[in-house]
């Protein structure tokens, strides 16, 4: 924190990313932080910077994305008016849904313990599910899903399974979970969570066990792409509708609450 800054408010909140080009800021669109910090500026007259546990591109979800600001005394708000008093302000495709606010120095990024996102996939394109959910018109077998999924576990280097990010000063990361949910007929799902994700890996994730689970790549070969550290044997990406960013875990010690 600054001199002037004396608290950290927590927030928790989800999105539509599908009108944005991302949760940070970039000069070529309008993101999720900017819409955020301008609330906050408008509710207390002073600018001040979101900072989020985790990175999304343009056109990926949240349902509980977190992000920091450290405050001066400008912000008075009660912490149980913080909900009313952003989404009222906020467009209605980014609501915030919890407020934690501590007068201890919380860092929403890297104080994080472990992030969690999903990946919808369905067999047939609907009106209600192109914008969250990547339409696959290929046979899957969901044996080789799981199979795929179990690849992933544990602490790897994922250079092959990521895009290249030149401010990433390792790929090293440990997934604590990985596996595929049948949600009904139509629908599968893709859960992960890890203790770091570095960019484009869970949609290069998801795009290689697909190739698995129609038979293009084989068990062996993704084995020896994690291996390699090679982004030439990675599979194409896949599309950013299907992705959420679903929570956040928080050391105790911290007495984050929502």
């Amino acid at each position: 924190m600054t001199n002037d800054e004396i608290g950290t408010l927590l927030l928790r909140f989800e999105y539509d990313g599908t009108n944005y080009c991302g949760m940070q800021f970039q000069e070529n669109g309008i993101s999720i932080q900017q819409k955020i910090e301008e609330v906050y500026e408008r509710l207390t007259g002073v600018k001040r910077r979101l900072i989020c546990a985790g990175r999304t591109d343009t056109g990926v979800h949240a349902r509980g994305q977190v992000g920091h600001i450290y405050y001066g005394k400008e912000f008075t708000i009660p912490t149980d008016r913080v909900l009313m008093a952003f989404n009222s302000k906020l467009p209605r495709d980014i609501r915030i849904n919890g407020a934690f606010n501590s007068e201890e120095t919380i860092h929403a990024r890297f104080h994080a313990l472990w992030r969690r996102y999903s990946y919808t996939v369905v067999q047939n394109e609907g009106v209600f599910t192109r914008r969250f959910a990547w339409a696959v018109h290929y046979p899957l077998k969901e044996e080789l899903l799981q199979e795929g999924a179990k690849i992933f576990l544990g602490e790897h280097n994922f250079t092959s399974f990521s895009k290249l990010n030149t401010s990433t000063k390792s790929y090293i990361c440990t997934v604590e979970e990985c596996f595929w949910e049948r949600i009904n007929n139509e629908t599968l799902r893709f859960n992960v969570r890890a203790n770091r994700f570095v960019y484009g890996m869970v949609r290069s994730l998801v795009g290689t066990m697909i190739d698995i689970g129609r038979g293009r790549r084989t068990l062996d070969e993704v084995k020896t792409a994690l291996e390699q550290h090679d982004r030439s044997l990675n599979s194409w990406l896949a599309p950013p509708e299907g992705l959420v960013f679903e929570e956040v875990g928080y050391p105790m010690e911290k007495g984050v609450e929502w």
